[in-house]
Formats: structure tokens, sequence, C-alpha cells
């Protein structure tokens, strides 16, 4: 029986890989990509010579059951998003769970991923977090902000550069602008950004700077807010 290996990819800079995921990249039978184009260009970098499978959203649900079989049947098989670690608002799952109901082994190596830096450098507490990955862009976006609004941990959020300045308006709606709030972009690249402040603040940023690049968008719990506002009340009264 062969293994799933699922090797995060940089989400920026070439040398955030490890040394533990080239190896198994040189190795594997096969290297299951979300863009061949995308990761042939990382592996051509480091000199790798690799047999690319297509595998997205457009065809995992297609191909997961095959892949899994061919890897219990005694493939080793590399599976690779763009950047960052597969299944993390990325296709992986289905591929991931074709697997284990199959008995076969699959090791997710410890790597790059953009929201744990994002986190991180927001300043915001990170000892309890809620990643939400991407919003609905249309039908449910709205009642999952508003689920939200008693969340009382960091709120973790990927975006893109076009809805930036809609998607912070939408935060001031559902959980007021003067939340505590950052946003990260193009992390671990030549033009990585982090800028905190209320969500009043950012947007103020946005409406003079178009947003570039990719985005990690963080809001504090409603429980910060609420620290945040007494702290302010004690300031005053001194």
């Amino acid at each position: 029986m062969g293994t799933l290996y699922v090797i995060p990819t940089p989400v920026g800079n070439l040398e955030d890989i490890t040394l533990r995921a080239l190896r198994l990249l040189r190795e594997a039978d096969l290297v299951l990509a979300e863009d061949t184009r995308t990761s042939g260009l990382l592996l051509k970098h480091y000199d790798i010579p690799a047999h690319f499978f297509a595998h997205h959203k457009f065809n995992e649900h297609q191909t997961a059951e095959i892949l899994a079989a061919r890897i219990e049947a005694g493939e080793t098989m590399c599976l690779v998003s763009d950047a960052g670690t597969p299944a993390i608002s990325d296709p992986g799952f289905l591929l991931v769970r074709a697997c284990a109901e199959r008995g076969v082994e699959v090791q997710c190596l410890p790597g790059a991923t953009a929201f744990v830096p994002a986190l991180v450098n927001s300043a915001l507490p990170a000892d309890r977090f809620c990643f939400e990955g991407f919003l609905p862009q249309k039908k449910g976006r709205q009642s999952r902000l508003t689920a939200l609004q008693d969340e009382e941990r960091t709120m973790i959020f990927y975006e893109s550069p076009y809805r930036v300045l809609k998607t912070l308006e939408q935060f001031a709606e559902a959980f007021g602008g003067d939340r505590p709030a950052a946003t990260c972009r193009e992390i671990s690249k030549l033009h990585e950004e982090t800028l905190r402040g209320t969500i009043e603040q950012l947007i103020a940023h946005f409406q003079q700077h178009e947003p570039r690049g990719e985005f990690v968008l963080l809001v504090g719990g409603k429980k910060l807010e609420k620290k945040t506002k007494n702290n302010k009340e004690k300031h005053q009264e001194q």
C-alpha cells in the first residue's frame, strides 16, 4: 500500500518549503497539483522532475476515489495546492477522506499556511481563534456574518483584493466600526504589509489606497471589543 503526502507549499518566498517536502516531491510516483503550471515553477526552481496530475475543485469529485484506489494499490503521491496547505480553503479534503475510508496512510507535513503568520502579526489574541476562510460570495454571506456577531474569538477570513473594501464595510455593519481588526497582504512576499486599527480606520485606509495582492482579514472577538471599550472609559476617567 502506498501513502498520500499532503505537502504545504510556499505562500510567497520559495525558500519557505521544507527539506522533507522537497525530498518527498522528488521521490513521489505522482504529484497531484491544483495548477500544474504554478507547481511546475516551484519544482523547476528546485530542479525536481515530476509526473503531474491535475487535481482541482473542478474534477476532485470524479478523481478522488480513482486516485485513492491507486494509492491503495501501491503508488506514492504528493498533493500540493498553488500555495499553502492543501484542504485549507483549497482542494484536498475529498481525497484525504477517500484515502481514510480505504485505510490508506495519509501524512500531512507541517508548513506554510497564510492565516498563521497573519494571526500572529495582527496583534489580536491568538490563543483562541475562529478560521472562516472565504465567506460565501452571495447566498448565505449576510447570514454567516450575523451568526458571527457574538463570536468572542479572533476571526480570520480570506479575501480577494477586489472585495476587501466591500467586506470591511460589511464587517462594520455586522460587528461595529470600532471593533479592533487587521489586514495582512502578500505574506512572505516583497510587498508584505500588515495594517492594524479599528474596522473604520481600515475602511478609511483602503478608500484612499487600492487593495493589491492576496489578503487575510482578521477581526477581534466581541469579548475583545468590550475590553477595549472598558479601557477607553477608564482612560477618560483618569
